[in-house]
């Protein structure tokens, strides 16, 4: 049976340690950096297909993360409003050295 959370707060640290391999952390970094990107060339191409390529990219680096050194299934099949927000907020920590490259 699946935890339920009731906060974002709760879920964090859940989140935290389906992220405790480092490769995984940085294929999750890069993906989002390619996220950012891909929306930079959406919005300056004025093309929504690179929105999709966005989606593609942060997916695809999150999932290889998971299931090659994780060994686990992504939250986001379970939980996946907390999982896209924890996504950014590990972004934000590890950019702010709050969490290990």
């Amino acid at each position: 049976m699946s935890q339920q959370f009731h906060s974002f707060r709760e879920f964090y640290p859940f989140y935290l340690s389906e992220h405790s391999n480092r490769t995984s952390r940085r294929l999750h970094f890069i993906g989002s950096c390619g996220v950012l990107a891909l929306l930079v060339v959406a919005v300056t191409q004025g093309n929504a297909w690179w929105l999709l390529a966005a989606l593609v990219c942060g997916y695809g680096f999150a999932w290889v993360g998971h299931f090659f050194f994780e060994k686990n299934r992504p939250a986001t099949f379970r939980y996946p409003f907390y999982s896209f927000v924890g996504d950014w907020v590990m972004f934000r920590d590890i950019v702010s050295g709050k969490i290990r490259f």
